[in-house]
């Protein structure tokens, strides 16, 4: 999959990219599997602004995704579509149940696929099984953390991970950051490489494209006054600062461990961290 460039006709045009739609095989959705989303910018239920940066923003209508599959499903793609609320395309699937689906879709997909899940599948791509089936050394993508629960790992776009062992009740899963993971075997997981791998590669180009994305300008500290941010205040210019970048709340950041969830750092066999190491 390619990306879009475009002739330096004006200054925003200079260097922008998009994303190619030729992968899009319908503008169309399911009526039954979308919904309105109320826009909060940010705010939390006290309408405090707790995500900074937000407001505005085009309309868009969430589709409701299927991160696990019914037992012995079989479904053929009919549609690749396009997912405002992802960086991954999705597939719109019609099970022999005759009822729609929209999965993750995989590199390759294309309408008129068959797409599996259950115990016994063929290690193709798209189809899903539990991990205890699949090959060790196999690419996979929307991995499970707890059995029935959906996929919860492994699911933007161009993003895979690696099956790099197996024993008799757990896997190990190489994720994309480089961190070994610790998953049971009765956990899913799809087949292949997630699709729209070329998301990363993608230029904005103009300030205009961010503001129908919801994204708001962003300010630097260091030219706002002290009132304002830990890091404003005027100093002719050279911003001499004694103590660590701070956030606009006086917390410590640039390098701060944020990470609280300490729970589930025992199936964590090497962090991504230790993988950047040599």
């Amino acid at each position: 999959m390619a990306i879009t460039t475009y002739k330096p006709t004006t200054n925003g045009r200079r260097g922008m990219m998009s994303q190619d739609s030729s992968m899009i095989t319908t503008k169309t959705t399911v009526p039954s599997l979308t919904k309105a989303v109320k826009r909060n910018k940010g705010r939390n239920n006290s309408g405090r602004i707790t995500t900074r940066h937000k407001g505005g923003g085009s309309r868009k209508l969430y589709r409701s995704i299927s991160f696990s599959l019914p037992e012995d499903f079989s479904g053929v793609i009919e549609h690749i579509e396009y997912d405002p609320f992802r960086s991954a395309r999705i597939a719109r699937v019609k099970g022999n149940d005759n009822k729609y689906r929209y999965v993750l879709a995989a590199q390759g997909m294309q309408p008129g696929q068959t797409i599996h899940n259950g115990q016994e599948v063929a290690v193709e791509n798209g189809n899903r099984m539990p991990l205890k089936n699949i090959p060790v050394g196999s690419v996979i993508h929307a991995i499970e953390m707890t059995p029935g629960r959906g996929a919860q790992l492994v699911r933007s776009a161009g993003a895979s991970a690696q099956l790099i062992a197996k024993d008799e009740v757990n896997a190990q899963v190489k994720l994309p950051s480089g961190e070994v993971r610790v998953v049971r075997l009765e956990c899913s997981a799809s087949l292949g490489v997630i699709g729209n791998e070329q998301h990363q590669n993608i230029s904005i180009g103009k300030a205009g494209r961010n503001r129908r994305r919801g994204i708001r300008p962003t300010v630097r500290g260091v030219v706002m006054n002290a009132v304002d941010h830990p890091h404003g205040g005027g100093d002719g210019g050279r911003h001499r600062m004694a103590k660590a970048p701070r956030t606009p709340w006086g917390q410590k950041t640039l390098g701060l461990k944020t990470r609280r969830n300490k729970s589930t750092d025992k199936y964590i066999v090497r962090s991504r961290h230790a993988s950047k190491r040599k």
